[in-house]
């Protein structure tokens, strides 16, 4: 990263780190290059965002902005080229010398990588890096916030000289033997004088681990040309030296300064023979989409519909499209959920009003692909009332019959503040579109030539500040033609049954939204920055003392949730936070594993 950033003509007297909030683009071009070039994983730019190397810019209060931000661009990257990469939080040496030479104490040294790792993790970082650490006790010192902050895999790499040890004299047996007692995932080398050295220091690491290894070296010594510095050793030497890493068992190989995309797409390529393949590849252009072009007069209903209309208990899984035009992600979180025993997969039309790709188009290579019912989101914000009705009907040409009727969030809020939202009719005003399309005709009257077969759904935040208007606003959804109800996430019992005691026994089913927890920090932001989310202060006490076992106790309280309300509602609709589709799985299994009842049909 900081290699291709002098590159750019960035000084090496600015802080490399600060330009994630100055100049984001060029962080996230960097970042959109290397996955280009093949690589599965990318390191944040924060190398150096540690409070006491900032300090030196006059930037010690901008830790956790700049590490938060550093994760999204990343995350953003990742998204637009819709490749399933992994996002690791690079963590370096603090910068400065540790007592007993220098002034830093080992205390101060493990409370500054707290601080920076807490950034890294509420960014939504899938795992951290710790590298370029040149002596145990630091890296030891990092290895210990990192333990206490999370449990994300922890990679630890030292560099190491010419002679084979750390500047501090430590031997590679050393290195593995404090590593090991000191907890973490993976042990290697990075940086250093190139792949030469970092081999030799590997094969001393395997005899002495089982451990997966790490090796990320750099390409040869720097040489400094007119002002810049230069690396010299090719991307068919790093290839070489990619094979050779393999051979040895070492899993996790990359590059430090100087490799380029160049190098990683040799690497790659070195690779691709002797490794699985990670990627989903889309259909060619060429790929033909199968439509029905003289359907029967009576179209069957889609089978999310069907098992609503058994009674039977539904699982929906929120996927948001890609930023970019891959939908290979997406495409792999849906075939997970799927296999996981979901029963459909719910795609938001361009949330928080930032540019996506279409629901629509996601959906139709989600049908088609992995064969699983989806619910398009569908706003009225974006048309006027000529596209809203023209979309929904081609939509259902595509066989997207699953609609979840919204009014969208405003553009003010989004990537273009300045665009103009349309609004010619809100949510209840859409339902009522439906409605009129599956009885046969347009919003005007006019025949479409036979009924269309939406399965209509709505939303309803039973945690409404203002339940009296939320529940006014429900019944009329419901009065325009909603079939089935979908909750904002939940995170309490008594919130539900409060909210039924009032609404009654409903004509439609209700699926119960769940947003699984991920840390303490995650919890106090959605309970005080996102409108409309209530988490019981039981619950966030809990994520606090749960401290780095966050995703789990997060899982806890959203299985203890569903034991709680499966009675009380047809299905549940969850949404994984950062994309961990994973997350979710777990938690489709749990409820496949558990014998969900079939509900009377006065809930029904």
């Amino acid at each position: 990263m900081g290699t291709q950033l002098h590159a750019k003509g960035v000084s090496f007297e600015r802080s490399f780190d600060e330009l994630n909030l100055t100049e984001p683009k060029i962080v996230e071009e960097i970042h959109r290059a290397y996955i280009s070039a093949g690589a599965e994983l990318i390191e944040t730019n924060t190398f150096g965002a540690n409070r006491i190397k900032l300090a030196r810019h006059g930037l010690d209060q901008r830790v956790r902005d700049i590490n938060f931000r550093a994760v999204k661009l990343a995350r953003e990257a990742r998204e637009i080229a819709g490749e399933p990469i992994f996002i690791a939080g690079s963590v370096g040496p603090i910068g400065q010398q540790m007592a007993p030479i220098g002034r830093i104490t080992v205390a101060q040294a493990t409370a500054a990588f707290e601080e920076q790792i807490a950034g890294l993790l509420e960014g939504g970082a899938d795992l951290l890096v710790l590298e370029t650490f040149t002596n145990l006790p630091e890296i030891l010192a990092a290895v210990s916030a990192a333990k206490r902050s999370t449990d994300l895999p922890i990679v630890a790499q030292m560099t190491f000289a010419e002679d084979g040890l750390t500047l501090s004299a430590e031997e590679p047996s050393q290195v593995v033997q404090a590593l090991e007692r000191a907890g973490v995932d993976v042990i290697g080398v990075n940086c250093g004088v190139g792949p030469q050295v970092a081999l030799q220091v590997l094969e001393q690491m395997r005899q002495q681990t089982r451990l997966p290894l790490s090796g990320q070296p750099n390409a040869g010594l720097p040489a400094r040309v007119e002002g810049r510095f230069f690396y010299f050793a090719t991307p068919e030497y790093f290839a070489t030296f990619a094979r050779q890493a393999a051979d040895l068992g070492v899993a996790y190989i990359g590059g430090c300064c100087g490799t380029t995309p160049a190098h990683i797409a040799a690497m790659r390529a070195a690779l691709t023979p002797t490794t699985s393949p990670t990627r989903l590849r889309t259909p060619s252009p060429s790929t033909a989409i199968a439509i029905d072009l003289n359907p029967a007069e009576q179209l069957p209903p889609t089978s999310f519909a069907q098992r609503l209309a058994d009674h039977a208990f539904v699982i929906s899984v929120e996927i948001d499209p890609p930023r970019g035009l891959n939908p290979a992600k997406c495409i792999a979180g849906a075939q997970l959920v799927k296999e996981s025993g979901a029963d459909a997969v719910n795609i938001g039309d361009s949330p928080m009003a930032r540019v996506r790709m279409s629901a629509l188009s996601l959906a139709v290579m989600i049908q088609q692909q992995v064969s699983i019912d989806t619910l398009i989101h569908f706003t009225s914000r974006d048309k006027n009332l000529m596209a809203l009705q023209a979309e929904l009907i081609g939509a259902h040409a595509l066989g997207i019959r699953n609609i979840i009727a919204l009014t969208g969030d405003p553009p003010r809020i989004g990537d273009y503040p300045s665009a103009t939202g349309v609004w010619d009719v809100d949510s209840i005003g859409l339902i009522k579109i439906l409605q009129r399309l599956n009885e046969g005709y347009d919003w005007l009257g006019t025949s479409i030539g036979k009924p269309a077969n939406f399965t209509i759904a709505c939303a309803v935040n039973p945690s409404a500040e203002d339940l009296d208007r939320e529940i006014d606003r429900f019944r009329q959804k419901i009065e325009a033609g909603a079939h089935v109800a979908m909750s904002q996430p939940l995170y309490d019992r008594q919130t539900l049954e409060r909210f039924f005691e009032r609404t009654g026994s409903l004509p439609i089913p209700f699926l119960l939204g769940v947003l699984p927890l991920q840390s303490f920090r995650h919890a106090e932001f959605m309970h005080n920055e996102v409108p409309g989310i209530v988490i019981p202060a039981q619950l966030r006490e809990r994520m606090r003392l749960a401290g780095e076992n966050g995703i789990a106790e997060g899982l806890a309280q959203s299985r203890e949730l569903l034991h709680d309300t499966k009675a009380l509602v047809q299905g549940v609709y969850l949404m994984p936070s950062f994309g961990r589709y994973e997350v979710v799985a777990e938690l489709v299994r749990w409820l496949r594993q558990e014998r969900a009842p079939t509900l009377p049909s006065s809930r029904a």
